[in-house]
């Protein structure tokens, strides 16, 4: 087990060395595009990783249609995350969990409810998901909600009208903000990078939501046309990796949207491994923001165990 860390408290916002993030493109996409490319785990190893990374899963609804009954099965699921069966054959004591519940604001209650005693957080989405485009007035109220109905967690969004303007110390102010109203909370701060043109504009955005005190950093809402890519993974790790030597906080790392394969998991948590260490391999640090992905990781456990592939059907997350 790993000691619990300090909180990120944040800083002053130092433009110096916001400025100074840069993204060498060419440079990014060739170190993305080897790290699928490796030999990938087998067998044993394999399946002790994957079922690493249903402990780093948020279980996440977040649709239009969305219901209790809904949440109530998929915090049921996030209890019991992989098939008795399944455990028996590896020899697990006890249920795999998944790292947290992801719903929106009316449904915090519910999911609270659901998962009481279980330990497992509930996260929520805040600040007008997805797109962010209320006052701030609003957006901070929304946050002391989800606070108040349970949530441990709240995953906001930023403005990104600021990133477009460059304007650094209305964003620090924004969501230092956020920050505060979120109290005990921990804060994910969304950035929605597909809507962000370019990884310079990913790199300094990062490190003002580090430097306003975010726990988390997390790629995106999972609505945008382009989600969580390996690049923009490899940009916002590197600002965290600069986070740290600044200050010695370590911040959390969140990609979301698009992962839905057991195979782009491993990547992943590689990815993380290689750039920010084993540390980066535990809940308190590293979050996949998914829906299906729990169903293939719990496949291709099975045909661990028993050597056939099942079908997809059969491993409904909820």
């Amino acid at each position: 087990m790993f000691e619990q860390l300090p909180r990120n408290p944040g800083t002053a916002l130092k433009l110096a060395l916001v400025e100074d993030q840069r993204a060498n493109l060419s440079a990014i996409e060739r170190r993305a595009a080897s790290l699928p490319a490796r030999r990938s785990l087998k067998k044993e190893w394999q399946a002790a990783w994957l079922l690493r990374a249903i402990g780093l899963i948020d279980l996440t609804t977040l649709s239009g249609d969305d219901t209790p009954e809904r949440v109530r099965r998929l915090c049921a699921k996030a209890r019991n995350a992989l098939r008795e069966d399944l455990c028996i054959a590896l020899g697990l004591s006890e249920p795999v969990h998944t790292g947290a519940v992801c719903v929106y604001p009316t449904m915090v209650a519910t999911a609270v409810k659901a998962l009481a005693s279980t330990g497992i957080p509930v996260a929520s989405v805040a600040t007008g998901f997805p797109a962010g485009l209320m006052p701030l007035k609003l957006r901070l109220e929304e946050i002391r909600y989800c606070v108040g109905e349970g949530a441990a967690e709240i995953d906001i969004v930023v403005n990104r009208a600021l990133i477009f303007a460059q304007d650094w110390p209305a964003l620090y102010d924004e969501v230092r903000q956020m920050r505060d109203a979120c109290g005990d909370a921990h804060m994910k701060t969304i950035l929605a990078t597909g809507d962000l043109k370019t990884l310079r504009n990913v790199a300094r955005a990062s490190m003002v939501c580090m430097m306003a005190g975010a726990d988390f950093i997390k790629t995106s809402t999972g609505k945008e046309p382009v989600n969580a890519t390996l690049p923009v993974g490899l940009v916002m790790t590197r600002a965290i990796r600069a986070y740290e030597e600044e200050t010695g906080f370590m911040v959390g790392f969140k990609p979301a949207g698009g992962i839905s394969s057991a195979k782009d998991a491993l990547v992943w948590m590689a990815m993380m491994k290689e750039e920010l260490g084993r540390r980066w391999l535990e809940p308190d640090l590293f979050r996949f923001g998914a829906s299906s992905l729990l169903g293939d990781i719990e496949r291709q456990i099975e045909h661990f165990v028993t050597g056939r592939y099942s079908a997809a059907m059969r491993h409904a997350v909820a």
